[in-house]
């Protein structure tokens, strides 16, 4: 996966509190096995009325906040199901990382196994975050997982903690799979002394 190591972005912020994945990625569109194309129904109960047009008055449909690459958002995003989907859907729809006061266990888990950063700072900090994105236009943090800070251009900076481990594997770019291959040479090995079983041991 793609390491994350400073990112610098548009804010957009999300000011409710509670959202769980289901309002993040409805039921309706996991239909899809590969993790991209799930971006165009972020927030879909938000951002579209029943007749699948656009509503334009979710905070992402505001001109000021194309593009954006940060979200900012009430404690205790991502509750509810434990669909991987929801992580998804906001990397692909173009945000490289989250900042709340609190995330849910699973959700927070799930963003780790795919390189998706999320900060958690306290709910002053958090709320003068969002506030600065209502107010000021086109509105930039940077997120500097190396020193683990994030910061902007107008006096804001604040620390934020992390496992060691998590950031280890965000900053090299390293899920499952690719912690499992830095064993590589050790799995030839093995493998060479164990040689697969013959046919009829197979079944």
């Amino acid at each position: 996966m793609k390491p994350f190591r400073i990112h610098r972005g548009r804010v957009a912020p999300l000011d409710r509190i509670n959202v769980d994945t289901d309002q993040v990625i409805p039921k309706q569109f996991l239909k899809r096995i590969e993790k991209t194309g799930f971006g165009q129904f972020l927030f879909y109960d938000w951002r579209f009325g029943t007749d699948g047009k656009p509503n334009g008055n979710f905070v992402l449909d505001q001109p000021r906040y194309a593009g954006a690459s940060i979200l900012v958002a009430g404690k205790n995003f991502g509750c509810g199901s434990s669909r991987e989907h929801a992580v998804w859907a906001l990397a692909d729809f173009g945000f490289r990382a989250a900042i709340s006061s609190s995330f849910a266990d699973i959700f927070d888990n799930n963003s780790t196994k795919n390189g998706f950063l999320t900060v958690r700072l306290s709910e002053s900090e958090v709320g003068e975050l969002m506030r600065r994105a209502q107010e000021i236009a086109g509105y930039e943090l940077t997120i500097d997982l190396e020193d683990c800070e994030v910061r902007d251009d107008r006096g804001f900076r604040a620390k934020f903690a992390i496992d060691d481990f998590v950031r280890h594997c965000l900053l090299n770019g390293l899920d499952d799979i690719g912690l499992t291959l830095q064993h590589e040479a050790e799995i030839v090995v093995y493998e060479k002394r164990h040689p697969a079983p013959a046919e009829w041991a197979r079944g």
